[in-house]
C-alpha cells in the first residue's frame, strides 16, 4: 500500500470515529444513527476506500455500550455491506444508483446488529422487538445514507472521490 494510500486512510478511518462518536447515544442501540455512515459511499466511488471504512467500524465500536460483541456483528455487517456493493459496482457503473442499491443494502443488513441486541438480551425475548428494532436501525441507517447521498455526490463534483486514493 502506497504512502498516500495508508494516510487518507487514517484520515478517513479517524473522520469515521470521530462522526460516530459526535453521534453520542444514537450511534449504539435502537436508534443507530451514526452520521459516519455516510461513507459507506466512498467504495462506489473506490474499492480502496474499503480498509478505511472498516477500521473506523472496529475502533468506534470499541466504544460501543453494547460491548465487544459489537465488534463481530456491528463489523461483519460492514463487511458484508461493503462487500456487495464492491461486487455489484462491476455490473453498475451509475453512481447515483450504486448508493441507493448501497443505502437498502446496510438498511437489509442492519439485520445483523437487531440480532446482536436480541442476542445480548436488549430487546428482550419478544421476535416483535426484533422486528421493530431492525425496522428503526433500518430506517435510521437509511436516513443518514440518504443524506449521505447527496453529500457524496456533490463532494465528489468537488474532488474526484475515484482519484483521491489510489487505484
Amino acid at each position: 500500500m502506497k504512502t498516500k494510500t495508508l494516510a487518507i486512510s487514517g484520515v478517513l478511518a479517524a473522520i469515521y470515529v470521530v462522526l460516530t462518536l459526535l453521534s453520542g447515544p444514537f450511534a449504539y442501540g435502537w436508534a443507530q444513527f451514526r452520521v459516519s455512515e455516510m461513507m459507506n459511499h466512498l467504495v462506489v466511488y473506490n474499492k480502496k476506500y474499503f480498509p478505511a471504512i472498516i477500521i473506523g467500524v472496529i475502533v468506534a465500536n470499541f466504544f460501543s455500550s453494547n460491548g465487544l460483541i459489537d465488534l463481530v456483528f456491528g463489523v461483519a455487517q460492514s463487511v458484508v455491506s461493503l462487500g456487495l456493493i464492491i461486487f455489484i459496482a462491476k455490473f453498475i457503473k451509475n453512481k447515483l444508483l450504486l448508493m441507493a442499491i448501497n443505502t437498502v443494502i446496510f438498511g437489509i443488513t442492519m439485520s445483523f446488529v437487531a440480532f446482536m441486541l436480541k442476542i445480548i438480551g436488549v430487546l428482550g425475548d419478544a421476535n416483535m422487538a426484533f422486528g421493530l428494532a431492525w425496522f428503526y436501525m433500518a430506517l435510521g441507517e437509511m436516513a443518514v445514507m440518504s443524506i449521505g447521498m447527496l453529500v457524496m455526490y456533490f463532494l465528489n463534483k468537488r474532488i474526484d472521490l475515484s482519484k483521491a486514493i489510489e487505484k
